[in-house]
C-alpha cells in the first residue's frame, strides 16, 4: 500500500489529505489559530457542579463552557490538584515529580461534588473538540503523546499496546521504559514501538519529558481559561501516528510548512527526510494531484460506485443512514444472491473510506442488500471489518440485525468534515434565468472601450466561450477586424470552454485579470 501527504496552505488554513494508491482516504483542516484541538492542555475555571449529572462546566475561554464528567477526572485528580495549587502558591519549583508526593486514587463509583469545587482551578485536556451546539469535552486525565510512547503524570504503570502480540518483545519493551522513566510518571508503550531500540524510545521519551516541564513551568504564569500547552499541529500529529516505510511522498507548497514537516521527519525517521518535496507549479496542489476532483466526487448525498451501484448518505443529529443500492449494475439473473455479494462487498470498501474521510463519529446504520445466506452475511460482516481494520479512530461493528441492518458506532472527537459539492450556477447566480444574449456584445464592446480608451492598457485579452470567441472571429470582416479599425489595437482574443456561455474576462499584458 503507497501513501502519499498532500498539505495545502491557504490564507484561511491548512487542508491535508492522505492517499492511499492515490485514492483519497482521509481530509484534514486546520484553520489558522485553532484553539481548542484534541490533546491541547487548558488551566480550567470550575463553573458549575452538576450532581444530577455527576459532572461539572468548565471555563477554558469557548463561548460556552465546556463538559468535565466525574469518570473523565482520571484517578489521580487529586495529586493534579495538589501541584496546581503548590505550583501557583510558588511553592513547588522542580519541573519534574521526583520529589512530589501523590495522593490516593479517588473512588471509581464517588461524586463529583466530593472532588471539585466552584471556581477552582483545574488544568484540563481537550477530548472532544466543540461540535454543533456543544462545547469542548475534556479530561483531566492528562497524557502528552508522542511517536512511540504516551507520558502519563502521577503513575507509576507500564501499559503494552495489545497490538503487540509477541511477550517476549513486550517484555524487553518494558525493561526498556522501566530503566529510562522518570519517578512519578506512566508510560503507553505504542504499536509502533516494536522492534525499536533504546536510543529511539530514549529519545522520544526526553522529548515528552521536556514538554512537561514545559507545561510546568507555563503553569505557574497561566492565567485562568487559557491554554497551557497545546498539541502539535495536524500534519505533525497524522504523521507522528501514522508515518511508515509505506509513504512514498509528503508534498507541500508552503515554504515555512515545508521546513517544519521536514525537520519533523529528520527528527523521527531521518531515513524518510528526502521524502518530503516541496510543490512549486503555478497549478493549485490540489488539482495538480487530483485530489479536489475526488473531493467533488466523494462529498454529497450520492456517491457513485465504480461497479454502476452507488451509496445514499443521509446525517441527522443523532446518526448517520447509509443506504446501498445496485443502480444499473448488470445482474446475474442466475445468481442474484452472489451478485448482492459483491455489491454489497464493494459498498462495505467505500463505506469505510467515507467514515475515515468525512469523519463521521456516532452511530452509523447501514442498509445493505438484502442477502438469504448465513455464509454470505457472514462473509460481509469479516470484509467489512477487514476494511475498518485500517481506521485509527475506535470503532465497534454489530453483526447484521434481524432486518439486514449493520451498526457501526466510531469515535466522535472532532467536527465532521463536511464539503459542499453543489456549486451555485455562475450564470444565473442560483435564479435559473441568465442576462439576454442579445446584449453580451454590448457588454464586451462598453468594457472594451472604458479599458482602451480610459484606462489605455494595450496587449488586451479577451476571454470568452469558444462559441463567443467563433461569432467575434466570423467573417472576412469580423468583429475582432472592426475593433482593430475603431481602436487601432489587435485584441486578442482566446477560448475558455469552462466559461459559461455569457462569462468573459480581459487580461492585461502580464496575463492578470483587469478587475471592471
Amino acid at each position: 500500500m503507497v501513501k502519499e501527504l498532500i498539505i495545502n496552505s491557504t490564507p484561511n488554513g491548512v487542508t491535508i489529505a492522505l492517499l492511499q494508491d492515490k485514492q483519497l482516504v482521509e481530509l484534514h483542516t486546520e484553520h489558522i489559530n485553532n484553539n481548542y484541538a484534541v490533546g491541547d492542555i487548558y488551566l480550567g475555571r470550575i463553573k458549575k457542579i452538576m450532581p444530577g449529572l455527576n459532572a461539572a462546566f468548565v471555563d477554558v475561554g469557548y463561548e460556552k463552557d465546556a463538559f468535565l464528567h466525574y469518570l473523565d477526572l482520571g484517578p489521580q485528580v487529586q495529586s493534579l490538584i495538589k501541584l496546581t495549587k503548590i505550583v501557583k502558591n510558588g511553592s513547588y519549583k522542580d519541573k519534574l515529580l521526583d520529589s512530589f508526593r501523590t495522593e490516593e486514587d479517588i473512588n471509581k463509583s464517588g461524586k463529583i461534588s466530593e472532588v471539585l469545587n466552584r471556581n477552582m482551578l483545574l488544568p484540563v485536556q481537550i477530548a472532544k473538540e466543540p461540535i454543533s451546539t456543544k462545547g469542548p469535552r475534556l479530561s483531566s486525565d492528562l497524557s502528552i503523546a508522542g511517536r512511540f510512547v504516551v507520558l502519563v503524570p502521577f503513575s507509576e504503570t507500564i501499559s503494552i499496546s495489545k497490538k503487540i502480540k509477541s511477550s517476549t518483545e513486550r517484555s524487553r519493551l518494558k525493561k526498556i521504559v522501566e530503566s529510562i522513566k522518570p519517578r512519578n510518571f506512566g508510560v503507553i508503550i505504542r504499536t509502533v514501538s516494536e522492534g525499536k531500540g533504546v536510543e529511539e524510545l530514549q529519545k522520544d521519551l526526553l522529548d515528552l519529558i521536556a514538554r512537561w516541564e514545559t507545561f510546568s513551568t507555563r503553569l505557574d504564569k497561566t492565567e485562568p481559561s487559557k491554554k497551557i500547552l497545546g498539541e502539535m499541529g495536524r500534519a505533525s500529529t497524522i504523521l507522528r501516528d501514522i508515518l511508515n516505510a509505506d509513504f512514498t511522498n509528503i508534498h507541500v507548497n508552503d515554504t515555512n510548512i515545508y521546513e517544519e514537516i521536514r525537520t519533523y521527519v529528520q527528527d523521527i525517521s531521518p531515513e524518510l527526510e528526502r521524502i518530503v518535496k516541496l510543490y512549486k507549479h503555478r497549478e493549485p496542489i490540489f488539482e495538480h494531484f487530483g485530489i479536489e476532483k475526488q473531493i467533488k466526487a466523494a462529498f454529497g448525498k450520492t456517491v457513485n460506485l465504480p461497479g454502476g451501484a452507488y451509496l445514499v448518505i443521509e446525517h441527522t443529529e443523532a446518526l448517520h443512514v447509509v443506504d446501498v443500492n445496485s443502480g444499473n449494475r448488470t445482474a446475474n439473473p442466475e445468481n442474484q444472491e452472489e451478485n448482492a455479494l459483491q455489491v454489497n462487498k464493494e459498498a462495505a470498501r467505500e463505506i469505510a473510506r467515507q467514515l475515515r474521510l468525512r469523519d463521521m463519529g456516532g452511530i452509523v446504520v447501514i442498509d445493505f442488500i438484502d442477502m438469504h445466506k448465513p455464509t454470505n452475511r457472514k462473509e460481509l460482516f469479516d470484509y467489512l471489518r477487514e476494511q475498518m481494520s485500517l481506521d485509527r479512530a475506535k470503532h465497534t461493528i454489530l453483526p447484521p440485525s434481524k432486518f439486514g441492518l449493520v451498526q457501526i458506532t466510531r469515535q466522535r472527537v472532532r467536527p465532521e468534515m463536511n464539503i459542499v459539492t453543489n456549486e451555485k450556477c455562475p450564470a444565473c447566480d442560483g435564479t435559473g434565468e441568465i442576462k439576454a444574449s442579445i446584449v453580451l456584445m454590448d457588454d464586451i464592446e462598453n468594457n472594451l472601450d472604458y479599458i482602451l480608451k480610459e484606462q489605455n492598457e494595450k496587449n488586451i485579452v479577451l476571454c470568452v466561450h469558444p462559441y463567443i470567441e467563433a461569432y467575434i472571429k466570423r467573417g472576412f470582416i469580423s468583429k475582432q477586424m472592426r475593433w482593430y479599425f475603431n481602436y487601432g489595437k489587435w485584441i486578442k482574443v482566446k477560448a475558455i470552454p469552462s466559461y459559461y456561455l455569457t462569462e468573459f474576462h480581459f487580461l492585461n499584458s502580464k496575463e492578470e485579470e483587469i478587475k471592471l
